[in-house]
């Protein structure tokens, strides 16, 4: 596998497209709370981009739109309970910090409310299990914090999380998660994000098995999702927003399947637009993926010309976020803000645990 030294940008597109065009009315009722009852039983809007129609089905129908030569590419991260409510060693005030991304230095760079209380030296403490200690404050206001705790007792910062950590749910989610795993996908298996990819929520082990007894290929990748989940677009010219660094790799079996399968004829369908973002990052003009383990900061909006990936399956997202506009770009701004409309009108759930979308 080909180490990475430098992150991942792609060449910015001109356009005249603004941060308000990606805008869109969303009643607040229909951002989804909970997830549904049953993973793939939420409902699934398709987009068919060859006739720009749209269709109404619910997820487990997806195996219809998949043929035997093409193949998923699922986000395997796994969400960690990045979010920890502590005090301040020195006042005992509340603070809260969410952990963002180790460092190779075994240090976190975090987000701490509030950061006034958060200055080099400050030290944290999370109910006698865990201590914080700021080393460092780097761009945009971040802080790099070390760790201590029991060593003997907890083998890693991991098993410190999973007993005193919450999942970081979007601030739109305002009801308690009442279990960590439905904020997690069935496949989720490498430590290291602080937040879901949430498109592979809706996927079961059984439909799974489903989809590879038809012959469908499935591959997995690893992005760890970090802070430009966090960002909003704050400028009004689109190309000119920079996404966060987030670490990735793809295995050389995983990249020589893809390869193979897409010379045979078969599309490449990303589950989410974090795979997406892999598979856009790791490919030649030319199609092919290649195994690398690194760093991506690529920005998907439209003018962009996609080369490894052929449809994608994804959630309803933000107006104005990154992500609306990376669907935007593989499907076209007025369809995509057409469905967008169609989708409130039908009454889908939105964002995290809402609905999917398939563009095929």
């Amino acid at each position: 596998m080909e180490k990475l030294n430098e992150t991942i940008i792609n060449e910015r597109v001109e356009t005249s497209l603004t941060t308000h065009d990606f805008y869109y009315d969303l009643p607040e009722e229909l951002i989804a709370q909970f997830p549904s009852a049953e993973r793939d039983m939420c409902r699934l809007m398709v987009l068919d981009r060859e006739y720009g129609t749209t269709d109404h089905k619910v997820f487990r129908d997806i195996i219809d739109y998949l043929n035997p030569e093409d193949m998923l590419v699922v986000n395997s991260s796994k969400v960690i309970p990045a979010r920890l409510l502590g005090t301040t060693e020195k006042t005992g005030a509340q603070m809260e910090l969410l952990l963002l991304r180790m460092l190779d230095s075994g240090e976190w760079e975090t987000l701490v409310r509030p950061g006034k209380r958060a200055k080099v030296g400050a030290s944290f403490d999370f109910g006698g299990i865990l201590k914080a200690t700021v080393t460092d404050v780097v761009e945009g206001g971040n802080r790099v914090v070390k760790f201590d705790y029991d060593t003997e007792k907890y083998k890693t910062v991991y098993e410190v999380l999973d007993a005193i950590g919450n999942m970081p749910l979007p601030p739109y989610i305002t009801k308690k998660l009442e279990n960590k795993s439905d904020y997690q996908t069935v496949y989720a298996k490498e430590e290291g994000s602080a937040a879901a990819p949430t498109a592979g929520l809706h996927f079961t082990p059984e439909l799974l098995e489903r989809i590879k007894a038809k012959g469908v290929g499935y591959g997995e990748v690893t992005l760890h999702v970090g802070l430009g989940t966090f960002r909003p677009v704050k400028v009004d010219k689109i190309e000119e927003h920079l996404m966060h660094g987030e670490y990735f790799h793809i295995t050389d079996e995983v990249a020589k399947e893809i390869n193979e399968r897409r010379a045979k004829g078969g599309r490449i369908i990303a589950v989410g637009t974090t795979s997406c973002r892999v598979l856009e990052s790791v490919s030649t003009p030319d199609g092919k993926v290649h195994p690398i383990d690194g760093e991506t900061s690529i920005f998907i909006y439209p003018g962009y010309k996609f080369k490894a990936v052929d449809a994608l399956i994804t959630n309803f997202h933000l107006p104005e976020s990154t992500l609306i506009m990376l669907v935007s770009a593989l499907a076209g701004k007025e369809f995509v803000m057409d469905a967008y409309e169609e989708a409130v009108r039908e009454k889908y759930r939105f964002f995290s645990f809402g609905d999917a979308m398939l563009i095929k």
